[in-house]
């Protein structure tokens, strides 16, 4: 059964809110206040001037997960190390001088690249470090049989595979204190870049 509506009451007009139009009227001291519309409303400021952070939540991101792909990291540095060989000895090969500060950056280039890859995993440094040495050798003797091969006209890729212990025998009588140092740089480069990209 319905309840009767006692006589003489107010009434207000449909849309407005209680208090003749404002929305704070009848509205207790330290009672939230109407709804806005605005999601920060209510809340303290935050620095400069920005919205507070809502509910209590940290005040910034929290940090991504870290990477441990030992995996990856290790088939990254290896193509890494023989692509880099590559490029290292067609750079030496078409200016038919050995550039020792290549070396040190192809070292840095396996280690950061192994450990983007793969991550914080401590073996990636120094697989990383022995990696870069083979990679700035086999760059060298790639810029041997580059160098040569326009000597004795044949292809530098049938000099390299057919007559690798030529070339490392050139490689051993050309070889100074400067050459091995560069490679031991591109060892320390190769620490230096893994620990960069982690």
């Amino acid at each position: 059964m319905s309840q009767p509506v006692p006589p003489n009451q107010p009434q207000q007009p449909y849309d407005a809110p209680p208090g003749g139009g404002n929305p704070y009227a009848g509205q207790q001291p330290g009672q939230p206040g109407a709804a806005t519309g605005n999601p920060y409303a209510g809340q303290q400021p935050g620095p400069y001037g920005q919205p507070g952070v809502p509910f209590g939540a940290a005040p910034f991101a929290p940090a991504a997960p870290t990477r441990n792909n030992l995996g990856l990291g290790l088939l990254t540095a290896v193509v890494t190390a023989v692509v880099a060989a590559f490029l290292y000895g067609v750079i030496v090969g078409a200016i038919d001088r050995e550039i020792g500060y290549i070396a040190v950056g192809v070292g840095f280039l396996v280690g950061f690249a192994a450990s983007k890859a793969g991550g914080q995993n401590p073996v990636l440094p120094v697989v990383s470090a022995v990696l870069s040495v083979g990679a700035a050798y086999l760059g060298q003797l790639v810029g041997i049989a580059i160098a040569l091969s326009d000597l004795i006209h044949q292809s530098a890729s049938s000099l390299f595979f057919d007559h690798f212990d030529t070339l490392t025998k050139a490689w051993n009588a050309g070889s100074d204190f400067k050459t091995y140092l560069f490679l031991l740089l591109a060892a320390v480069a190769a620490i230096g870049g893994a620990k960069k990209a982690a």
